[in-house]
């Protein structure tokens, strides 16, 4: 036992310096209230309130995991088709039309502390097949899984927090994978209470085995499985696997029961043994980290593929018939890798590949040089319409 004196301005308090059996270093004041808490993952915590290597910088590996930001729908329900609901999360399916997803779907109230969860609804009592596989997940960049030091003999743990609430109770599984699909970590976890918020937290170990990358490809995939069959389900349970596991056997299937639903947000992927509180980033930081992978010119509010001529590029063009405007597009944000560039009218509705060109006519777009930074769009219909005004709205894709 050790004493430190610490000094106030007109009084001092000694603080007990103690470590128990497991590492864990205490600093207490001579009323018995501890001050400082340190584990043997040096984390500090300060009277309950801070977690000091996960406080600062980059906590939550995951990104939107509070489902705040919606680029693509705006809040609209969708029917997933190996394709994004809210933005980072996307659904893995085998077979379409049997879940739809959306931003406060189901118009429960949130947890705590939170305004947005993503929600998922089965949409019969499907049965799945053998090779059938249903996954809500977000691949995270492995620039930003650098420090786990995956793959090596230093790889450290982390732990995996999040709120869930669904229709169904009973052992639900999902996974953490790596992006060749031959590495998993299947896991299971309890809802005992139907419709109701139920907090889970995971304590995963780092893998030393395996490729994990930490390039700007997939550094680890998150799954929180919906319904898998034997080829993809399975492996230990709570360990680290050589294959591919969605989630181990005999969890329950969200898309097995009619109206199922099951709804998550505060969802948390951090470095440490440690579950803390969630990382709440500034709105405005969130919808960057968002845009690094897809961005629209659409108002926030507004769903991709929607006419109108709200936030649209304009440009005025005269001269030859075609290949005309020719417009240079900057990004808000850096992509990920060099992007995926479509076009649409603000004319008619989810109408892709073309330019709103004068008097309402709907003309062939082309899209070129298209990088992280910027791309070109022109006109390319070989006739044109008159001269004048002409409009687009764009999306731009670098989704891992």
């Amino acid at each position: 036992m050790a004493s430190i004196l610490s000094a106030g301005t007109t009084t001092s308090t000694a603080l007990n310096m103690s470590a128990d059996t497991s590492g864990v270093l205490q600093l207490a004041s001579n009323n018995g209230t501890t001050a400082v808490t340190i584990d043997t993952a040096q984390n500090a915590t300060f009277a309950g309130y801070a977690n000091m290597p996960n406080t600062f910088g980059f906590k939550n590996r995951i990104i939107n995991g509070a489902m705040v930001i919606d680029q693509r729908n705006a809040g609209a329900s969708v029917t997933p088709n190996n394709s994004y609901t809210v933005d980072r999360f996307w659904v893995q399916n085998s077979q379409t039309s049997k879940l739809t997803a959306q931003q406060n779907g189901g118009s429960v109230t949130p947890p705590t502390g939170f305004i947005n969860y993503l929600g998922i609804t089965s949409s019969s009592a499907y049965s799945v097949l053998t090779g059938d596989y249903f996954n809500l997940q977000q691949s995270i960049e492995g620039l930003n899984c650098v420090d786990l030091a995956w793959g090596t003999a230093n790889a450290t743990a982390v732990t995996l927090s999040f709120r869930v609430y669904s229709s169904l109770t009973g052992t639900f599984g999902g996974a953490l994978r790596n992006s060749a699909s031959n590495r998993s970590y299947p896991f299971t976890y309890t809802i005992s209470s139907a419709n109701t918020w139920t907090t889970i937290s995971l304590t995963i170990s780092g893998d030393t085995t395996g490729t994990w990358l930490t390039t700007n490809g997939i550094g680890i995939n998150v799954l929180f499985n919906l319904g898998t069959g034997s080829t993809y389900s399975g492996g230990t349970a709570n360990a680290w696997n050589a294959g591919n596991y969605n989630t181990p056997s005999g969890t329950v299937s969200v898309v097995g029961t009619n109206g199922a639903t099951f709804y998550i947000t505060g969802v948390q992927l951090e470095k440490g043994s440690t579950a803390t509180s969630f990382d709440y980033r500034p709105y405005g930081t969130e919808l960057q980290l968002c845009q690094r992978y897809f961005e629209k010119s659409y108002d926030t509010s507004v769903a991709v593929g929607t006419a109108t001529q709200n936030g649209a590029i304009s440009n005025v063009a005269y001269g030859a018939s075609s290949n005309r405007p020719f417009l240079g597009i900057q990004f808000q944000t850096s992509k990920r890798t060099s992007a995926t560039v479509t076009s649409y009218t603000p004319n008619t509705a989810n109408t892709s590949g073309k330019i709103g060109g004068p008097s309402g006519a709907d003309l062939t777009a082309t899209i070129q040089n298209a990088s992280t930074q910027a791309f070109q769009i022109y006109q390319s219909q070989t006739t044109s319409s008159s001269n004048g005004d002409y409009y687009i709205h764009w999306t731009a894709s670098a989704e891992l």
